[in-house]
């Protein structure tokens, strides 16, 4: 069966890997997201990873702790490459071909980033996960995420987090939220929703690189969303 999407960007947060600890790697997460990828290599589908450092070490926060805020943000670069090497272990563990990128050179541990070398991997059938963010200060994981996507020629950026979609407000918050199946970039900025931070939002936008935010934590979502189903919200045109 043909899939929609032959090659993705998938965007995980740090957060994301804590699962039910207040912070740090949750094992079993590492597992969980392994098994999605390997369901979608399987498949044939060429999958680049970009993941945060948030459970480790957020940047934006530093300057609370007398950190200032470049020094923070190579930190929380340094968190990002952390995690990005744990997920690689659990991923090889499984059976999964991948490559670990760092913006930031640490030939001991990770290639550098080569644009073309990347998408061999891709093409090859490898995972590839960049890490170390865009490898400069002031630009979060979502930016990094962005601009990969559109450099490797990506056909969609899958934002995986802990809702369903995108909504009017808050759903954890507000009861009465309601869901966009599908919304435009523009609709978007007018009514202020949170998908990304504005530099990586305005990226996809200029590129007309579509998004789509989904559940991360339903096993089955990535599958579906391949196979071309509607899960999550997609954001485009």
């Amino acid at each position: 069966m043909a899939t929609k999407y032959k090659r993705v960007l998938l965007k995980l947060s740090g957060e994301s890997l804590m699962g039910s600890k207040s912070y740090g790697i949750d094992p079993d997460m590492l597992q969980h997201y392994s098994h999605q990828v390997k369901a979608l290599v399987e498949r044939g589908v060429e999958v680049a990873i970009v993941i945060g450092g948030g459970n480790i070490f957020r940047g934006l926060q530093a300057a609370d702790s007398g950190i200032e805020r470049v020094t923070g943000d190579y930190m929380g670069m340094m968190a990002t490459v952390i995690n990005a090497m744990a997920l690689q272990s659990a991923m090889e563990g499984n059976g999964i071909y991948t490559r670990l990128i760092s913006a930031i050179e640490m030939k001991e541990i990770a290639e550098p980033y080569i644009r073309r070398k990347a998408i061999r991997h891709l093409e090859k059938g490898r995972v590839v996960i960049f890490s170390a963010g865009t490898g400069s200060p002031y630009f979060t994981t979502d930016s990094a995420a962005a601009l990969r996507a559109n450099e490797i020629n990506a056909d969609v950026i899958l934002k995986g987090t802990r809702v369903d979609g995108i909504y009017t407000s808050d759903p954890e918050k507000d009861p009465a939220a309601k869901k966009f199946d599908d919304i435009s970039f523009a609709q978007v900025i007018s009514l202020g929703l949170s998908v990304m931070d504005m530099t990586a939002f305005t990226l996809c936008q200029e590129n007309n690189l579509p998004i789509i935010v989904f559940d991360i934590n339903d096993h089955g979502n990535l599958i579906r969303i391949i196979d071309g189903e509607k899960v999550g919200t997609l954001v485009q045109g």
